[in-house]
């Protein structure tokens, strides 16, 4: 059972965590490069708050996006900015989802989210605590994935691993960080390959965040994983 408003209050610990951390930053640090590709910690932190209001809007029953485009040029409009402007963005666009999410609502309903993408109402707030993590560790600033909320990475292990099950070009994978166990991949009577690894490692390679270096893999090599 999803418990939607105990990932609200963790959304909301995660996010003061995060503003606390970029506070220690300046102008020029903002606008350095994150570890996501083409993308200054300007953009990350753009995101981040865009993102907000794209969830807020699923909440509210609107589109998540205008469009890609749209979303894509709010991003590299937003990027620029002062610091002191993002991390209001950020502290603002949070509160806004916060306001919609203690609303009294039908949290069983089905929502859409981008390219069609259906859940429900109830899992929103698991996918901000994603967002918010996740860009964390991507803008470079100290917090890594070891350091993510214990009960937070089997969480997203498994909601990963299930982004791929039934992916033709994924074989069957077994995923174990030695006590838990996931599976993965096209549908088959038995994995024909078990990948071993900690938590932080299982979670960085199907994230796109490791290359998988620190995994091991028995029955096969490591398989290449699609794009999320």
């Amino acid at each position: 059972m999803i418990d939607h408003a105990h990932d609200l209050e963790s959304v909301r610990e995660a996010t003061e965590r995060l503003l606390t951390a970029v506070a220690e930053l300046d102008n020029a640090s903002a606008a350095e490069p994150s570890r996501l590709p083409g993308w200054s910690r300007g953009h990350v932190l753009a995101h981040i708050a865009r993102n907000a209001d794209a969830l807020t809007n699923v909440l509210e029953g609107r589109p998540m996006y205008a469009d890609a485009f749209v979303r894509d040029a709010d991003i590299e409009r937003d990027a620029p900015r002062s610091l002191d402007v993002q991390i209001t963005d950020v502290r603002e666009s949070a509160a806004r989802f916060q306001a919609t999410g203690a609303v009294p609502a039908d949290w069983s309903r089905t929502v859409e989210l981008r390219n069609g993408v259906v859940d429900a109402a109830a899992r929103v707030p698991f996918r901000r605590w994603v967002e918010v993590e996740l860009h964390s560790v991507d803008l470079g600033i100290g917090y890594e994935l070891e350091d993510l909320p214990e009960e937070f990475t089997p969480r997203e292990i498994e909601f990963l691993a299930e982004r791929f099950t039934g992916r033709p070009d994924v074989p069957p994978t077994r995923l174990t960080d030695g006590t838990r166990a996931w599976l993965t991949g096209r549908a088959a009577e038995r994995p024909e390959v078990t990948v071993t690894g900690t938590p932080a490692d299982l979670l960085g390679w199907l994230a796109g965040r490791r290359d998988g270096s620190g995994l091991t893999a028995d029955g096969g090599p490591l398989p290449a994983l699609p794009p999320l």
